[in-house]
């Protein structure tokens, strides 16, 4: 082998390896102090946000109390309207923040169980249980308002606004 080989297999081995880690699917997230949730994850969970949670409802016309206080003027919503629209947001939010804060302490304790090497069998079995009911109950909360809203919508004069922008399918 010539002296300069391994050094040219050295050099291309630091060129490609970014590339390579690049392509990994969790390249840069083992730093995240909870490797499931990034920091805008946690943050959305906090501030009771939706995050995709009711997008079943959504998208087949069941419009959230976010998107329409946001569309207010333009689906020409009255000012009860409004304050019902708010009122649905404001009982979602209020029941979505601690179940977000539950979440995030629930997915900070499996991190620690398999950062400690703590974890086992059982454990993995009811932290991810805990974690799957908790996520079950925020998109409750979350799919709930869509449901509320969407009523709320169908007796108002504006429904027929609301229903073009938020069509249910055929």
């Amino acid at each position: 082998m010539k002296p300069r080989t391994p050094f040219l297999a050295l050099a291309i081995s630091l060129i490609a390896l970014p590339a390579l880690a690049a392509d990994l699917p969790y390249a840069g997230q083992q730093t995240r102090a909870i490797k499931a949730l990034s920091d805008d994850d946690i943050a959305a969970l906090r501030a009771g946000e939706g995050m995709g949670m009711a997008k079943a409802a959504e998208l087949n016309g069941y419009p959230g109390p976010v998107h329409v206080l946001a569309l207010a003027a333009q689906l020409g919503l009255t000012e009860d309207q409004r304050h019902d629209v708010q009122a649905i947001f404001d009982r979602m939010s209020e029941a979505a923040k601690p179940l977000g804060g539950e979440l995030i302490a629930q997915e900070q304790a499996l991190d620690q169980l398999f950062a400690k090497g703590e974890i086992t069998p059982d454990l993995l079995a009811a932290a991810t249980a805990a974690i799957a009911e908790l996520q079950g109950r925020l998109r409750l909360v979350h799919m709930s308002a869509h449901l509320q809203t969407r009523a709320l919508l169908n007796v108002t004069p504006a429904r027929s606004g609301i229903l073009r922008r938020f069509p249910r399918p055929a």
